[in-house]
C-alpha cells in the first residue's frame, strides 16, 4: 500500500469512526483541544495560549501539508452513534523518536477510546507504512497516556527531559517491535 492511499483511509472500531483530517473538522478542534488538561503534556511547538484559529492554521498549514508530503497522517476521532462530531485526533509521525501522538476531549477522555483508536492506528504503521519499530515520547506525569503504553506491550527504552507546554518535564521514549505488536494482537490483547 502507497502513503497517499494511507492519507485517505478511514477505520472503524466497535465505538468508533476515524476518519482522515480535514479543513472542516477545524471548529470542533477549536471547540475542544484548547484546554490546559489536554495541551499541558503535549510538545512546546503547540502555542499556548492556543489563538482563536489555531485549529485552522493547524490543518491548513502543517498538517494538511505534512500529510501531502507523506510525513504525518492524522485521523479525526468520532462517536459511532455521533459521527458528526470529531471528539479527538490521533496521528502518525514519520519522525525520529516520535512516531504517534493523540489528543482526546474532555467529555471523552476515561473511557478507553484512545486504546481502541490507537490499534488499527499502530496497525498502519507497521503493516500499512512498513515501520520496524514504533517509538512515542511523553512526560513521566502523564498517566493516562503512559497505561495506553503499557496497555500496547510497549516498554520504556530511555528517559530524558523535554519540553512540554506546561514546561521541562522528566520524559520516557516507549517503543515497540512490529514483531512485538503482532504478538500482542495475536494475544487478544487489541491495543
Amino acid at each position: 500500500m502507497d502513503k497517499r492511499s494511507v492519507a485517505a483511509m478511514s477505520f472503524s472500531t466497535p465505538r468508533l469512526e476515524l476518519r482522515p483530517l480535514a479543513l472542516p473538522d477545524a471548529p470542533a478542534i477549536q471547540r475542544h483541544f484548547p484546554h490546559w488538561e489536554i495541551v499541558r503534556f503535549l510538545n512546546d511547538r503547540v502555542p499556548w495560549p492556543y489563538p482563536a484559529d489555531g485549529a485552522l492554521v493547524f490543518i491548513r498549514d502543517v498538517a494538511l501539508p505534512a500529510m501531502e508530503r507523506e510525513e504525518a497522517f492524522h485521523w479525526t476521532l468520532r462517536l459511532r452513534e455521533r459521527p458528526e462530531e470529531v471528539i479527538g485526533v490521533i496521528s502518525l509521525m514519520i519522525e525520529e523518536d516520535n512516531n504517534r501522538g493523540f489528543w482526546l476531549g474532555l467529555p471523552w477522555q476515561g473511557r478507553g477510546l484512545m486504546e481502541e483508536a490507537c490499534g488499527p492506528v499502530t496497525d498502519v504503521w507497521f503493516d500499512a507504512l512498513g515501520h520496524g519499530v514504533l517509538r512515542v515520547p511523553k512526560a513521566v506525569a502523564n498517566e493516562g497516556s503512559r497505561r495506553i503504553s503499557e496497555r500496547s506491550g510497549m516498554r520504556v527504552v530511555r528517559t530524558d527531559v523535554r519540553g512540554y507546554v506546561s514546561g521541562r518535564h522528566e520524559s520516557e521514549l516507549w517503543e515497540i517491535t512490529r514483531a512485538e505488536w503482532h504478538a500482542h494482537r495475536s494475544a487478544g490483547r487489541g491495543a
